[in-house]
Protein backbone atom coordinates (compact mmCIF):
# COMPACT_ATOMS: atom_id res chain seq x y z
CA UNK A 1 0.00 0.00 0.00
CA UNK A 2 1.40 3.29 -1.17
CA UNK A 3 0.96 5.97 1.79
CA UNK A 4 0.03 9.76 0.92
CA UNK A 5 0.58 10.48 4.23
CA UNK A 6 -0.45 14.79 5.15
CA UNK A 7 1.63 16.71 7.91
CA UNK A 8 -1.65 17.77 9.71
CA UNK A 9 -2.41 16.96 13.02
CA UNK A 10 -5.46 14.96 12.78
CA UNK A 11 -3.09 12.53 11.21
CA UNK A 12 -1.64 11.69 14.07
CA UNK A 13 -4.69 10.77 16.26
CA UNK A 14 -4.77 6.76 17.05
CA UNK A 15 -8.19 6.24 15.34
CA UNK A 16 -6.50 8.18 11.73
CA UNK A 17 -3.87 5.37 12.28
CA UNK A 18 -5.52 2.66 12.58
CA UNK A 19 -5.07 0.67 9.57
CA UNK A 20 -1.80 1.28 8.99
CA UNK A 21 -1.03 0.18 12.79
CA UNK A 22 -3.12 -3.00 12.04
CA UNK A 23 -1.00 -3.71 8.44
CA UNK A 24 2.20 -2.98 10.35
CA UNK A 25 1.25 -5.46 13.21
CA UNK A 26 0.14 -7.99 10.22
CA UNK A 27 3.26 -7.77 8.16
CA UNK A 28 6.01 -6.79 10.83
CA UNK A 29 7.43 -10.16 11.67
CA UNK A 30 7.99 -11.03 7.23
CA UNK A 31 11.24 -9.94 5.86
CA UNK A 32 11.41 -6.96 4.48
CA UNK A 33 11.26 -8.23 0.44
CA UNK A 34 8.35 -9.67 1.43
CA UNK A 35 6.41 -7.16 3.05
CA UNK A 36 5.45 -4.57 -0.24
CA UNK A 37 3.56 -8.23 -1.71
CA UNK A 38 1.89 -9.39 1.40
CA UNK A 39 0.96 -5.21 2.05
CA UNK A 40 -0.60 -5.30 -1.40
CA UNK A 41 -2.67 -8.67 -1.25
CA UNK A 42 -3.88 -6.94 1.87
CA UNK A 43 -5.03 -4.07 0.39
CA UNK A 44 -6.52 -6.16 -2.70
CA UNK A 45 -8.15 -8.39 0.39
CA UNK A 46 -9.87 -5.49 2.00
CA UNK A 47 -11.28 -3.58 -0.96
CA UNK A 48 -12.63 -6.94 -2.49
CA UNK A 49 -14.21 -7.36 1.90
CA UNK A 50 -15.28 -3.81 2.06
CA UNK A 51 -16.84 -3.28 -1.80
CA UNK A 52 -17.98 -7.14 -1.77
CA UNK A 53 -20.12 -6.06 1.84
CA UNK A 54 -21.11 -2.93 -0.01
CA UNK A 55 -22.69 -4.34 -2.82
CA UNK A 56 -24.75 -6.74 -0.58
CA UNK A 57 -26.19 -4.30 1.98
CA UNK A 58 -26.78 -1.89 -0.60
CA UNK A 59 -29.18 -4.38 -2.65
CA UNK A 60 -31.03 -4.90 0.62
CA UNK A 61 -30.88 -1.14 1.62
CA UNK A 62 -32.35 -0.22 -2.33
CA UNK A 63 -34.93 -2.97 -1.76
CA UNK A 64 -36.51 -1.78 1.86
CA UNK A 65 -36.16 1.99 0.53
CA UNK A 66 -37.60 1.56 -2.67
CA UNK A 67 -40.47 -0.91 -0.91
CA UNK A 68 -40.89 2.13 1.89
CA UNK A 69 -41.06 4.55 -0.93
CA UNK A 70 -43.94 2.60 -2.73
CA UNK A 71 -45.80 1.65 0.76
CA UNK A 72 -44.25 -1.90 1.21
CA UNK A 73 -42.18 -2.98 3.76
CA UNK A 74 -39.37 -5.10 1.36
CA UNK A 75 -37.04 -8.18 2.95
CA UNK A 76 -37.99 -8.58 6.82
CA UNK A 77 -37.67 -11.99 6.96
CA UNK A 78 -34.47 -13.63 6.76
CA UNK A 79 -32.92 -13.13 9.87
CA UNK A 80 -33.59 -10.04 12.13
CA UNK A 81 -34.67 -6.94 9.76
CA UNK A 82 -34.07 -8.89 7.31
CA UNK A 83 -29.93 -8.42 7.50
CA UNK A 84 -29.20 -11.93 6.13
CA UNK A 85 -30.95 -11.70 3.08
CA UNK A 86 -28.11 -10.86 0.99
CA UNK A 87 -26.34 -13.81 1.72
CA UNK A 88 -29.57 -16.05 1.09
CA UNK A 89 -29.49 -14.27 -2.03
CA UNK A 90 -26.15 -15.66 -2.89
CA UNK A 91 -26.44 -19.03 -1.67
CA UNK A 92 -29.54 -19.23 -4.47
CA UNK A 93 -27.66 -17.85 -6.79
CA UNK A 94 -24.97 -20.38 -6.79
CA UNK A 95 -27.18 -23.01 -6.49
CA UNK A 96 -29.38 -22.00 -9.48
CA UNK A 97 -28.74 -24.03 -12.86
CA UNK A 98 -26.61 -22.20 -15.06
CA UNK A 99 -28.03 -22.87 -18.37
CA UNK A 100 -25.42 -22.18 -21.44
CA UNK A 101 -27.34 -22.16 -24.87
CA UNK A 102 -25.72 -25.19 -27.15
CA UNK A 103 -24.50 -22.62 -29.99
CA UNK A 104 -23.14 -20.35 -27.37
CA UNK A 105 -19.48 -19.47 -27.59
CA UNK A 106 -18.41 -21.31 -24.03
CA UNK A 107 -15.73 -19.87 -23.05
CA UNK A 108 -16.60 -15.84 -23.69
CA UNK A 109 -19.98 -16.58 -22.18
CA UNK A 110 -18.06 -17.49 -19.04
CA UNK A 111 -15.68 -14.78 -19.69
CA UNK A 112 -17.86 -11.55 -20.02
CA UNK A 113 -19.06 -11.60 -16.53
CA UNK A 114 -15.70 -12.36 -15.02
CA UNK A 115 -14.12 -9.47 -16.53
CA UNK A 116 -16.87 -6.91 -16.33
CA UNK A 117 -16.29 -7.57 -12.50
CA UNK A 118 -12.55 -7.53 -12.60
CA UNK A 119 -12.65 -4.25 -14.60
CA UNK A 120 -15.25 -2.49 -12.02
CA UNK A 121 -12.86 -3.35 -9.35
CA UNK A 122 -9.81 -2.17 -11.19
CA UNK A 123 -10.50 1.35 -10.84
CA UNK A 124 -10.93 1.39 -6.53
CA UNK A 125 -7.45 0.59 -6.50
CA UNK A 126 -6.45 4.44 -7.11
CA UNK A 127 -9.22 6.07 -4.90
CA UNK A 128 -7.46 7.51 -1.73
CA UNK A 129 -10.29 6.47 0.72
CA UNK A 130 -8.37 8.32 3.67
CA UNK A 131 -5.36 10.55 4.23
CA UNK A 132 -3.17 7.38 4.44
CA UNK A 133 -5.48 4.82 2.57
CA UNK A 134 -4.92 4.63 -1.18
CA UNK A 135 -3.51 1.38 -2.70
CA UNK A 136 -2.07 2.57 -6.14
CA UNK A 137 -0.31 6.11 -6.31
CA UNK A 138 -0.25 6.72 -9.78
CA UNK A 139 0.88 10.54 -11.43
CA UNK A 140 -2.59 9.80 -14.36
CA UNK A 141 -4.47 7.84 -11.43
CA UNK A 142 -7.44 9.24 -13.03
CA UNK A 143 -6.34 8.51 -16.87
CA UNK A 144 -6.31 4.89 -15.36
CA UNK A 145 -9.65 4.98 -13.62
CA UNK A 146 -11.64 5.83 -17.05
CA UNK A 147 -9.14 3.58 -18.89
CA UNK A 148 -10.27 0.58 -16.58
CA UNK A 149 -13.93 2.42 -16.78
CA UNK A 150 -13.99 2.28 -20.70
CA UNK A 151 -12.65 -1.36 -21.45
CA UNK A 152 -16.49 -2.60 -19.28
CA UNK A 153 -17.76 -1.92 -22.74
CA UNK A 154 -15.88 -4.82 -23.83
CA UNK A 155 -17.74 -7.37 -21.74
CA UNK A 156 -20.51 -6.24 -22.57
CA UNK A 157 -20.09 -7.32 -26.25
CA UNK A 158 -18.79 -10.53 -25.15
CA UNK A 159 -22.30 -10.76 -23.18
CA UNK A 160 -24.27 -10.47 -26.22
CA UNK A 161 -22.02 -12.30 -29.32
CA UNK A 162 -20.80 -15.15 -26.96
CA UNK A 163 -24.59 -15.98 -26.41
CA UNK A 164 -25.80 -16.35 -30.05
CA UNK A 165 -28.65 -14.79 -29.85
CA UNK A 166 -29.80 -11.75 -31.94
CA UNK A 167 -31.91 -10.03 -29.19
CA UNK A 168 -28.69 -10.41 -27.07
CA UNK A 169 -26.40 -9.05 -29.70
CA UNK A 170 -28.93 -6.57 -30.70
CA UNK A 171 -29.68 -5.04 -26.93
CA UNK A 172 -25.70 -5.03 -26.09
CA UNK A 173 -25.06 -3.09 -29.28
CA UNK A 174 -27.91 -0.37 -28.03
CA UNK A 175 -26.13 -0.94 -24.75
CA UNK A 176 -22.87 0.15 -26.54
CA UNK A 177 -24.32 3.04 -27.93
CA UNK A 178 -25.39 4.31 -24.62
CA UNK A 179 -22.67 4.13 -22.75
CA UNK A 180 -20.29 5.51 -25.78
CA UNK A 181 -22.63 8.48 -26.07
CA UNK A 182 -22.58 9.17 -21.87
CA UNK A 183 -18.97 8.20 -21.99
CA UNK A 184 -18.10 11.61 -23.90
CA UNK A 185 -19.52 13.90 -21.23
CA UNK A 186 -18.31 11.85 -18.20
CA UNK A 187 -14.79 12.46 -19.56
CA UNK A 188 -15.39 16.13 -20.19
CA UNK A 189 -16.95 16.92 -16.92
CA UNK A 190 -13.47 15.65 -15.21
CA UNK A 191 -10.83 18.04 -17.74
CA UNK A 192 -11.70 21.02 -15.51
CA UNK A 193 -11.15 19.45 -12.42
CA UNK A 194 -7.58 18.78 -13.79
CA UNK A 195 -7.09 21.95 -15.39
CA UNK A 196 -7.85 23.89 -11.60
CA UNK A 197 -5.94 21.36 -9.29
CA UNK A 198 -3.07 21.14 -11.84
CA UNK A 199 -2.71 17.63 -11.60
CA UNK A 200 -4.04 14.19 -12.97
CA UNK A 201 -3.15 12.14 -9.23
CA UNK A 202 -6.52 11.53 -7.34
CA UNK A 203 -4.20 12.46 -3.94
CA UNK A 204 -3.21 15.65 -5.69
CA UNK A 205 -7.17 16.33 -6.49
CA UNK A 206 -8.06 15.90 -3.00
CA UNK A 207 -5.24 17.66 -1.30
CA UNK A 208 -5.86 21.15 -3.81
CA UNK A 209 -9.32 21.11 -2.43
CA UNK A 210 -7.89 21.77 1.18
CA UNK A 211 -8.66 24.44 3.46
CA UNK A 212 -11.85 26.32 4.04
CA UNK A 213 -12.77 29.79 2.05
CA UNK A 214 -12.82 32.98 4.22
CA UNK A 215 -12.60 30.63 7.23
CA UNK A 216 -16.28 29.11 6.47
CA UNK A 217 -17.15 26.63 3.86
CA UNK A 218 -14.63 24.19 2.37
CA UNK A 219 -12.80 24.76 -1.24
CA UNK A 220 -14.46 21.36 -2.89
CA UNK A 221 -14.54 21.50 -6.56
CA UNK A 222 -18.69 21.06 -6.22
CA UNK A 223 -18.99 24.67 -4.30
CA UNK A 224 -17.89 26.84 -7.30
CA UNK A 225 -19.84 27.49 -10.31
CA UNK A 226 -18.03 25.42 -12.52
CA UNK A 227 -17.55 22.38 -10.12
CA UNK A 228 -21.15 22.25 -9.65
CA UNK A 229 -21.49 22.35 -13.08
CA UNK A 230 -18.81 19.61 -13.88
CA UNK A 231 -20.64 17.71 -11.06
CA UNK A 232 -24.11 17.15 -12.42
CA UNK A 233 -22.87 16.53 -15.29
CA UNK A 234 -20.43 13.39 -13.99
CA UNK A 235 -23.47 12.25 -12.07
CA UNK A 236 -25.84 12.16 -14.76
CA UNK A 237 -23.35 10.60 -17.18
CA UNK A 238 -22.75 8.23 -14.40
CA UNK A 239 -26.28 7.18 -14.19
CA UNK A 240 -26.11 6.31 -17.44
CA UNK A 241 -23.12 4.44 -17.35
CA UNK A 242 -23.81 2.47 -14.66
CA UNK A 243 -27.01 1.33 -16.35
CA UNK A 244 -28.77 2.72 -13.57
CA UNK A 245 -33.02 4.08 -13.86
CA UNK A 246 -34.36 6.51 -15.76
CA UNK A 247 -30.94 5.25 -18.09
CA UNK A 248 -31.56 1.77 -17.61
CA UNK A 249 -32.44 0.80 -21.43
CA UNK A 250 -29.52 -2.11 -22.03
CA UNK A 251 -31.64 -4.05 -19.10
CA UNK A 252 -34.93 -3.13 -19.43
CA UNK A 253 -37.27 -6.44 -19.55
CA UNK A 254 -40.65 -4.65 -20.93
CA UNK A 255 -38.40 -3.75 -24.33
CA UNK A 256 -35.54 -6.33 -24.43
CA UNK A 257 -36.43 -9.29 -22.24
CA UNK A 258 -33.09 -8.94 -20.35
CA UNK A 259 -31.13 -7.36 -22.72
CA UNK A 260 -27.30 -8.75 -22.83
CA UNK A 261 -28.14 -10.89 -19.97
CA UNK A 262 -30.87 -12.98 -21.84
CA UNK A 263 -28.98 -15.95 -21.77
CA UNK A 264 -27.69 -15.62 -18.82
CA UNK A 265 -28.52 -17.44 -15.66
CA UNK A 266 -27.34 -18.49 -11.85
CA UNK A 267 -24.18 -17.09 -10.44
CA UNK A 268 -23.23 -15.24 -13.74
CA UNK A 269 -26.32 -13.19 -13.81
CA UNK A 270 -25.38 -12.39 -10.30
CA UNK A 271 -21.79 -11.60 -11.28
CA UNK A 272 -23.45 -8.50 -13.79
CA UNK A 273 -25.47 -7.19 -11.02
CA UNK A 274 -22.82 -7.18 -9.17
CA UNK A 275 -20.93 -5.60 -11.52
CA UNK A 276 -23.88 -2.68 -11.79
CA UNK A 277 -23.25 -1.92 -7.64
CA UNK A 278 -19.54 -2.11 -8.31
CA UNK A 279 -18.97 0.00 -11.26
CA UNK A 280 -21.90 2.22 -9.68
CA UNK A 281 -19.83 2.85 -5.87
CA UNK A 282 -16.32 2.99 -8.20
CA UNK A 283 -17.86 6.33 -10.02
CA UNK A 284 -19.28 7.69 -6.86
CA UNK A 285 -16.23 7.25 -4.90
CA UNK A 286 -14.05 9.27 -7.54
CA UNK A 287 -16.85 11.88 -8.01
CA UNK A 288 -16.59 12.04 -3.87
CA UNK A 289 -12.46 12.72 -5.08
CA UNK A 290 -13.31 15.00 -8.22
CA UNK A 291 -15.69 17.48 -6.88
CA UNK A 292 -16.76 16.86 -2.67
CA UNK A 293 -13.30 17.11 -1.27
CA UNK A 294 -12.24 13.37 -0.84
CA UNK A 295 -12.17 12.67 2.57
CA UNK A 296 -11.51 15.93 3.56
CA UNK A 297 -13.85 17.13 6.42
CA UNK A 298 -16.60 19.56 6.03
CA UNK A 299 -15.50 22.13 8.67
CA UNK A 300 -12.16 22.14 10.51
CA UNK A 301 -14.03 21.86 13.82
CA UNK A 302 -14.75 18.19 12.44
CA UNK A 303 -10.76 16.61 11.44
CA UNK A 304 -11.23 14.88 14.38
CA UNK A 305 -13.39 12.63 13.01
CA UNK A 306 -11.07 9.71 10.97
CA UNK A 307 -10.85 10.70 7.24
CA UNK A 308 -11.84 7.61 5.41
CA UNK A 309 -15.46 7.92 7.91
CA UNK A 310 -15.88 11.00 6.04
CA UNK A 311 -15.13 9.65 2.88
CA UNK A 312 -17.40 6.49 3.95
CA UNK A 313 -20.15 9.08 4.44
CA UNK A 314 -19.89 10.87 1.59
CA UNK A 315 -19.83 8.05 -0.58
CA UNK A 316 -22.85 6.66 1.33
CA UNK A 317 -25.06 9.62 0.43
CA UNK A 318 -24.29 9.84 -3.24
CA UNK A 319 -25.10 6.00 -3.09
CA UNK A 320 -28.18 6.71 -1.62
CA UNK A 321 -29.09 9.34 -4.18
CA UNK A 322 -28.70 6.69 -7.06
CA UNK A 323 -31.81 4.69 -4.97
CA UNK A 324 -33.62 7.92 -4.57
CA UNK A 325 -33.30 8.59 -8.39
CA UNK A 326 -34.29 5.22 -9.46
CA UNK A 327 -37.75 5.51 -6.99
CA UNK A 328 -38.47 9.01 -8.76
CA UNK A 329 -37.65 8.98 -12.64
CA UNK A 330 -39.66 7.08 -15.67
CA UNK A 331 -37.10 5.49 -17.72
CA UNK A 332 -36.45 7.22 -20.75
CA UNK A 333 -36.95 6.83 -24.60
CA UNK A 334 -33.80 5.75 -26.52
CA UNK A 335 -33.98 8.77 -28.47
CA UNK A 336 -34.59 11.27 -25.35
CA UNK A 337 -31.56 9.46 -24.17
CA UNK A 338 -29.15 9.76 -26.99
CA UNK A 339 -30.37 13.65 -27.28
CA UNK A 340 -29.94 14.14 -23.62
CA UNK A 341 -26.28 13.01 -23.93
CA UNK A 342 -25.48 15.17 -27.54
CA UNK A 343 -27.42 17.61 -27.32
CA UNK A 344 -27.24 18.65 -24.10
CA UNK A 345 -24.72 17.60 -22.15
CA UNK A 346 -22.08 17.44 -24.43
CA UNK A 347 -22.23 21.30 -25.38
CA UNK A 348 -22.67 22.03 -21.59
CA UNK A 349 -19.63 19.99 -20.97
CA UNK A 350 -17.49 22.05 -23.31
CA UNK A 351 -18.53 25.26 -22.31
CA UNK A 352 -17.81 24.32 -18.72
CA UNK A 353 -14.41 23.38 -20.28
CA UNK A 354 -14.05 27.18 -20.79
CA UNK A 355 -15.27 28.33 -17.41
CA UNK A 356 -12.66 25.97 -15.92
CA UNK A 357 -10.01 27.78 -17.93
CA UNK A 358 -11.22 30.83 -16.70
CA UNK A 359 -11.05 30.01 -12.82
CA UNK A 360 -7.31 28.61 -13.17
CA UNK A 361 -6.57 31.69 -15.28
CA UNK A 362 -7.97 34.23 -12.24
CA UNK A 363 -7.01 32.29 -9.50
CA UNK A 364 -5.02 34.92 -7.99
CA UNK A 365 -7.86 37.80 -8.05
CA UNK A 366 -9.00 39.01 -4.90
CA UNK A 367 -11.43 41.50 -3.27
CA UNK A 368 -13.83 43.09 -5.67
CA UNK A 369 -12.57 41.15 -8.61
CA UNK A 370 -13.37 37.64 -6.84
CA UNK A 371 -16.83 38.83 -6.71
CA UNK A 372 -16.61 39.35 -10.45
CA UNK A 373 -15.10 36.02 -10.53
CA UNK A 374 -17.88 34.40 -9.13
CA UNK A 375 -20.67 36.23 -11.29
CA UNK A 376 -18.38 35.84 -14.84
CA UNK A 377 -18.45 31.71 -13.89
CA UNK A 378 -21.99 31.55 -12.44
CA UNK A 379 -23.15 33.25 -15.78
CA UNK A 380 -21.02 30.79 -18.01
CA UNK A 381 -23.20 28.28 -16.33
CA UNK A 382 -26.55 30.09 -15.55
CA UNK A 383 -26.97 30.50 -19.83
CA UNK A 384 -25.54 27.75 -21.65
CA UNK A 385 -27.76 25.69 -19.62
CA UNK A 386 -30.75 28.11 -20.28
CA UNK A 387 -29.87 28.25 -23.98
CA UNK A 388 -29.81 24.57 -24.18
CA UNK A 389 -32.62 23.70 -22.28
CA UNK A 390 -34.74 25.94 -24.45
CA UNK A 391 -32.98 24.34 -27.56
CA UNK A 392 -33.40 20.92 -26.45
CA UNK A 393 -37.37 21.41 -25.42
CA UNK A 394 -38.34 23.02 -28.72
CA UNK A 395 -40.81 21.58 -30.50
CA UNK A 396 -42.01 19.51 -27.55
CA UNK A 397 -45.23 20.65 -25.89
CA UNK A 398 -47.03 19.60 -22.64
CA UNK A 399 -48.39 16.54 -22.79
CA UNK A 400 -51.89 16.58 -23.42
CA UNK A 401 -54.59 12.97 -22.94
CA UNK A 402 -57.69 12.96 -24.84
CA UNK A 403 -60.21 10.08 -24.40
CA UNK A 404 -62.24 8.42 -27.28
CA UNK A 405 -66.28 10.02 -27.43
CA UNK A 406 -68.54 7.66 -25.30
Amino acid sequence: MILAVAPASPADAWLERAPLLLRDALTGWLPDALRPWVSALLSIAVILGVFGLLFAYMTLAERKLLGRMQNRPGPNRTGPFGLLQPFADAIKALTKEDIVPRAADRVLHFLAPVVLVALSLLGLAVIPFGRNLVAVELEAAVLYFFAAGAATELSIFMAGWASRNKYSLLAAMRALAQLISYEVPLLLSVVPVVVVAGSLSTTGIVAAQGGWAAGIWPHWHALTPWGFSAFAVFMIAALAESNRSPFDLPEAESELIAGHLTEYSGFKYALFFMAEYLGMAALSAMAVTLFLGGWQAPLGLLEFVPSYAWFGVKLLLLLLGFIWIRATFPRLRIDQLTRLSWKFLVPLALVNLLNGGFWAATADWSGPAAAVRWLVSALLVVVPFVALARSLAAGYGPRTYRYAPS
